[in-house]
């Protein structure tokens, strides 16, 4: 199977899961998580419009019912969906919104991780740590609480959540990069980071050398002082 095909292939199966979500609306209207999956997979496609649209009328169909938790589910969805476009104040009140214990957790983790896009990195860490109390082990958490801890210089503690994700997900390209960071900062042995995240992911890693290569100048200026 070439690409061609294999695209065409791709296509159509996304054109008929998205065409079984919009039969489980008609025959269910009254399940959220219907409404929800569809907005969740248009907004994959980048067909935020028509995702947007689902959302809100929704939303409207469960504030009349006033069910709390569709309501919570959807302006998650709807949060995801402003995210992933950049509106990301508008993403912030939806996350702030939501009372569902189940999805407390990730709505907190995608407050750290909006703030952390708005280069509001201390904002990111308390939401960060709010989601780390509910889950731990949760790698995303960990990574976003690294990477706004790294932003902030804070390099020790930056090292404690790499280290976490690192011990059950070793095969991410960005941990290891910026466990190397870390590493090459503290003084320590970093070349074998730097080696697997370029072996992991080498598109990642051409892209973020010239971030490698300033920090190499700050460390080998602040020596020569």
């Amino acid at each position: 199977m070439n690409n061609e095909e294999f695209q065409a292939k791709q296509k159509r199966g996304t054109e008929k899961l998205v065409h079984k979500l919009i039969r489980a609306i008609d025959e269910h209207p009254e399940k959220v998580n219907n409404y929800y999956d569809l907005g969740s997979l248009l907004t994959r496609l980048n067909d935020y419009q028509q995702a947007e649209e689902l959302f809100m009328k929704a939303l409207g169909i469960f504030e009349a019912k006033k069910d709390q938790a569709a309501i919570d589910l959807l302006n998650y969805g709807l949060g995801n969906l402003y995210y992933e476009v950049g509106k990301t104040d508008a993403a912030i009140k939806l996350y702030n919104k939501i009372e569902d214990p189940k999805i407390k957790a990730d709505s907190y983790l995608m407050l750290a991780q909006s703030y952390m896009k708005k280069g509001q990195h201390k904002q990111a860490v308390a939401y960060g740590v709010t989601a780390h109390e509910l889950r731990p082990a949760d790698p995303a958490i960990n990574q976003v609480l690294g990477d706004s801890l790294l932003a902030l210089g804070e390099f020790t503690a930056a090292k404690k959540y790499y280290d976490v994700i690192l011990q059950r997900h070793p095969g991410r390209a960005d941990t290891q990069f910026n466990r190397g960071i870390v590493a090459m900062v503290l003084g320590e042995p970093y070349q074998d980071y730097l080696t697997q995240a370029q072996q992991l992911d080498p598109a990642y890693y051409k892209k973020s050398e010239q971030r490698l290569a300033e920090i190499e100048k700050t460390l080998q200026a602040t020596k020569k002082k």
